[in-house]
């Protein structure tokens, strides 16, 4: 190869390198797509319709929430981290879908930390919940019923969310007989809460922020909350620790967003810093508590962190209740 041949090759993959930086440099450039891995109406759904509200102001960019479900949130998880690495792709990460099935399925396609964290965004408190119509009204009414052995259906966003998890949790916590709560899994938290709502199932552990709209027109009751102070939304719902259970402030969700491995640092830096814009976003502040969520913007290395040691936390319990699916 002579002189000149070599000066053009050169020039060539200088000019690449240019143009690969200048493309990155400019994110984003285009609109980003938001995938909620659950139907409309769950918590992972609303997070994400409001993150795609707030988020263009910082980013310059529109983002569009869709839904792409299946699989107990395994669909749209699995779209996401088999997506190009170039940020126009990301995941509205739920606690079920990115943690809690993880933990409790080691057939599915991806783990836990397959993925690129950009940061927790909120944290949610949990309700068990039941229809008005059932004439349950207190914590101490269903235990009962729990502890006598009645057989009794709970729906959920699927097989390892944690609104089905929690059940488990719940069960062992009271030493009470599993095999008897017959798990009926949906297709999202939303159509979890409306199963009770029409009566179909019994109860249903749920997202705070799913069901207050629920809880506002009595269409549900509010048993318990697994936090461990009474939450300012529903100040008459006891705490975990009132009802004599503090293993239930284990079960809490959050919301998050994860892209697929290997995102640039420029993609990760903008995310991060928009994220924590948000703390100061009124109007997002405003909607997302008042949903009953707890606003905890994390950065990627401790979303990480926080992920890592509840993964470990529910890996262990998953195994000690014989949930485990290999």
């Amino acid at each position: 190869m002579n002189l000149i041949n070599k000066l053009f090759v050169f020039c060539l993959g200088l000019f690449s390198l240019l143009a690969i930086s200048l493309q990155a440099s400019d994110y984003p450039n285009k609109p980003i797509t938001l995938v909620a891995p659950y139907g409309p109406g769950g918590a992972s759904d609303l997070s994400a319709r409001l993150i795609a509200g707030a988020a263009p102001r910082y980013l310059g960019q529109p983002v569009l929430a869709i839904n792409k479900t299946g699989a107990a949130g395994v669909t749209g998880s699995n779209f996401v981290v088999n997506s190009k690495s170039d940020g126009y792709t990301l995941l509205s990460a739920r606690v079920g879908s990115q943690m809690g099935v993880p933990a409790m399925n080691k057939t599915i396609p991806y783990k836990w930390d397959d993925f690129t964290m950009l940061g927790l965004i909120e944290i949610n408190p949990f309700v068990l919940t039941v229809n008005p119509k059932s004439g349950i009204k207190t914590f101490a009414e269903f235990e009962a019923k729990i502890k006598k052995g009645e057989e009794m259906t709970y729906s959920s966003a699927g097989v390892g969310t944690l609104l089905h998890i929690a059940v488990a949790v719940m069960s062992n916590a009271m030493g009470a007989d599993f095999d008897k709560l017959t798990h009926v899994p949906y297709k999202g938290g939303g159509k979890a809460r409306a199963a009770v709502v029409a009566g179909q199932v019994d109860f249903s552990f749920q997202n705070l922020s799913a069901v207050m709209g629920a809880l506002e027109s009595g269409q549900l009751t509010a048993l318990v909350v697994t936090m461990p102070e009474r939450q300012s939304v529903i100040p008459n719902v006891p705490t975990a620790k009132e009802v004599g259970y503090t293993e239930l402030e284990k079960i809490i969700g959050w919301s998050a967003i994860y892209g697929p491995p290997d995102l640039p640092n420029d993609v990760v830096n903008k995310w991060t810093d928009t994220l924590q814009k948000l703390k100061k976003d009124n109007a997002w502040l405003k909607m997302t508590k008042g949903l009953g969520n707890i606003v905890n913007i994390m950065t990627p290395e401790e979303t990480k962190a926080f992920v890592g040691a509840q993964y470990k936390s529910y890996d262990e319990a998953i195994q000690k209740l014989g949930m485990r699916i290999e």
